[in-house]
């Protein structure tokens, strides 16, 4: 698949980022010919974990406060639950994936990433997925929670969701499918 020349923005806390979850939608997309940017609410370096043991650091590409939807073609959000409670938090994070909702560009959501769109009020009538702990949040936001490796839905804005690192490779094709990736060309 090819997504050559999209621009994806990987939004993510201080720390608390679920490696896996940022690492291999990051790469998957770098594979595709994307280019994928990593996005906080301050410069410098975000934290990422290995569930509750410390992984590496990652260095911030652009602020929150310098995003802007028109900058970018998706947007994806990596899990943790720590990442996930802290962006929820930020106003400038819920704005932004506002925005991509309004400009019906494609959201990308892992596990825990996903509590930032119940805050943002952008999953009523939609299907998704997510760690298991979240359905009742989902449903009480007017969800259709599955749980499913990955859920593809198609409304205003494609959204991509999963539940879990063991999800990534069937995640990162579908998401790559809603990035407009067609069949490699080998």
């Amino acid at each position: 698949m090819t997504v050559d020349g999209k621009k994806i923005a990987f939004v993510v806390a201080k720390e608390g980022i679920e490696q896996a979850e940022l690492v291999e939608p990051w790469q998957a997309v770098k594979d595709a010919g994307g280019t994928p940017v990593l996005v906080s609410a301050e410069a410098g370096e975000v934290q990422a974990f290995n569930h509750l043991d410390k992984g590496d650091t990652f260095p911030v590409d652009v602020t929150l406060a310098d995003a802007s939807v028109a900058d970018f073609d998706a947007v994806m959000l990596p899990g943790g639950v720590a990442n996930g409670d802290e962006v929820r938090t930020q106003p400038e994070a819920v704005a932004l994936l506002s925005s991509f909702a309004e400009a019906g560009k494609p959201i990308g959501v892992i596990c825990h990433g996903g509590w930032v769109l119940i805050e943002a009020d952008i999953v009523k009538g939609r299907m998704l997925t997510s760690w298991p702990s979240l359905q009742t949040d989902y449903r009480n936001a007017g969800a259709d929670w599955v749980d499913r490796e990955v859920v593809v839905d198609e409304g205003a804005f494609t959204l991509v969701s999963s539940r879990k690192p063991d999800d990534l490779p069937a995640f990162n094709k579908a998401f790559l499918e809603a990035l407009g990736g067609g069949p490699s060309i080998d």
